[in-house]
């Protein structure tokens, strides 16, 4: 199953009062494993930029001035979304703020449907924890040294990580079982996950080896009780 895991990086905290988004990173993750495939960019939000803000992200007013619009970039966005789920942390956020610069560019927005929140993944998963993208971070000893300042494609790439562990780890659907393998939850929804996910593999469609005969020779034998006669007191002689 293919999914987008992004991060923004707004003017502010609300939309509805003139914030916008500035910046924009995604990344694309087929079956839980990052493909390389990235999209990221910066915007101009026609407006300053509040000192509050700028200390987060360090996007200055002056920097973005050079910077498209939303509206020029929103066909490239929307082409590399498509209709895949869409994984953020503290989704709401994120979405509004991405809703919001669709409606201005006079675009439909994104349904809250394909909404994937990690906080609240975490929240079921961690009773009681901190939930930052830093505490996540750490508690799965995820490497963020280099995370000076927020960043959306960087932030992206940290909670894409995240995400993996959130859901089951490394090791998802691994098949070793003899009936079909169990489809897993999608954790947001509790839906399962469609047969076309690349952690979705019943035991029908994998190739088994027959069972190999293995025994010790005549000679490991006598090598081993050998050694074991060597050995004082040995709880194996006998």
């Amino acid at each position: 199953m293919r999914e987008v895991i992004f991060d923004t990086e707004t003017t502010g905290l609300d939309p509805k009062t003139g914030d916008r988004m500035v910046e924009i990173g995604c990344v694309e993750m087929v079956g839980r494993v990052e493909t390389g495939r990235t999209f990221h960019a910066y915007f101009n939000p026609d407006r300053d930029m509040p000192i509050e803000a700028e200390r987060v992200h360090g996007l200055s007013a002056a920097f973005l001035a050079t910077k498209p619009r939303f509206a020029q970039i929103a066909d490239e966005l929307l082409a590399f979304l498509e209709d895949a789920p869409l994984v953020a942390h503290n989704a709401g956020f994120d979405f509004g703020f991405l809703n919001n610069e669709l409606e201005i560019a006079g675009r439909e927005g994104i349904s809250l449907e394909r909404m994937v929140d990690t906080v609240a993944i975490a929240r079921r998963k961690h009773p009681g924890a901190k939930l930052s993208l830093d505490a996540l971070c750490a508690r799965y000893g995820i490497d963020r040294s280099h995370r000076v300042k927020h960043g959306a494609l960087l932030d992206a790439e940290l909670l894409a990580q995240v995400y993996v562990e959130l859901t089951g780890g490394r090791q998802i659907g691994l098949g070793l079982v003899d009936g079909p393998a169990e489809i897993p939850a999608m954790a947001d929804t509790g839906q399962a996950a469609p047969q076309d996910a690349l952690w979705y593999r019943p035991a029908t469609d994998t190739p088994r080896r027959e069972p190999r005969p293995h025994a010790a020779s005549p000679e490991e034998l006598e090598r081993h009780h050998a050694f074991i006669a060597g050995i004082p007191g040995a709880i194996w002689a006998g």
